[in-house]
This record gives C-alpha cells, sequence and structure tokens, in this order.
C-alpha cells in the first residue's frame, strides 16, 4: 500500500506540462482559475424559530433594562451621601413603579415634577456612559460562553451518574 501511493504522488507534477494543461484533472485548481471564485466562506447561522426578532435583539432589550437598573442603583447611591432628600424622593419614586420596563420608568420620573425630571435625566446620564464606558463586554461574553460550557458538562455528567452504574469511579448497581 504504502509503494502505490509513493507511485501516485511520483507521477504528480506541480508544473504540468503545456501537452498535458488541456485535458488533465488537477488536484488543485491552478492559481488562475481560483482567483476567478470568490474564497469566502460561507458561515451558516443556527435558524431560531419563534421570534418576531433575532435573538442578539430580544437580549439587547433585556441589556437595556438591566442598564436602566445599574444606573438607578449608581444614581441612588450617590443620592443617598450627597442629598438624602432627593435620595428619599427617588426611593419613594421606585417604591410606587417598576423597574422592569426602563424606558417607561423614566419617562415617568420625568413627568412627576421638576426636581424627579433632574433625576431621570442623571439616570440617563448614568445608563449611557455605564453601556459605553464602564460595561465590560468581552466579560460578558467569556462569562455567558462559560457558564453555558460548564452548566452542560454539569448536567450531562449528573445524567451519566443517574443512568449507569457508575460514580465517582466505583460500581455502585449489580
Amino acid at each position: 500500500m504504502e509503494y502505490s501511493t509513493a507511485i501516485v504522488f511520483s507521477q504528480l507534477s506541480l508544473f504540468p506540462s503545456t501537452l498535458q494543461t488541456e485535458n488533465r484533472t488537477y488536484l488543485f485548481k491552478p492559481w488562475k482559475q481560483r482567483t476567478s471564485q470568490s474564497s469566502r466562506f460561507q458561515c451558516h447561522k443556527m435558524y431560531v424559530p419563534g421570534f418576531g426578532t433575532s435573538p442578539e435583539s430580544t437580549a439587547a432589550q433585556h441589556l437595556h433594562h438591566f442598564f436602566n437598573f445599574i444606573a438607578v442603583k449608581i444614581v441612588a447611591a450617590q443620592l443617598q451621601s450627597y442629598n438624602p432628600e432627593a435620595y428619599e424622593e427617588l426611593r419613594e419614586f421606585l417604591d410606587k413603579h417598576s423597574l422592569s420596563d426602563g424606558d417607561k420608568f423614566c419617562a415617568d420620573l420625568m413627568r412627576e415634577s421638576p426636581r424627579h425630571k433632574d433625576l431621570a435625566m442623571r439616570i440617563l446620564e448614568v445608563r449611557s456612559a455605564y453601556c459605553k464606558d464602564d460595561f465590560e463586554w468581552d466579560n460578558l461574553k467569556r462569562l455567558a460562553s462559560k457558564m453555558a460550557d460548564d452548566s452542560n458538562k454539569k448536567l450531562m455528567t449528573d445524567y451519566i451518574v443517574d443512568t449507569s452504574c457508575i460514580a465517582d469511579g466505583k460500581q455502585i448497581c449489580n
């Protein structure tokens, strides 16, 4: 077998003669023919059924509300130390209004009173600054991937332990 393989490779020529180029089938296409074709690889992403928008868009919407929650926490902590009266007003407003929709929360806060409007503007500024400058996007991707991998590994390991007779390298059933 090794001998026949050596013969096959020894018969291949990197520089075919001009007489052989018309009728010869190449293992690799000559350079001139390859450049006319697209060298870009086509990557196909998974289709996710049931979403009106992309999953990334849905995740972005959840992050948007989360950034509002973080901004409210930051502003509240700042107010607590230097403006206790405004802090109490914000706490009272928080008791009456949900933070589940960040834009609705800020819109309602703006319309409450001129003092509340200033608080809402501060929350909007902090929300934007935190999203653009302070949130660690690379860390989010790394942590989300690690959590998915760790969770998958644990679930598969638990399943194997539950369905087999081996645990910690010891046979536990007959």
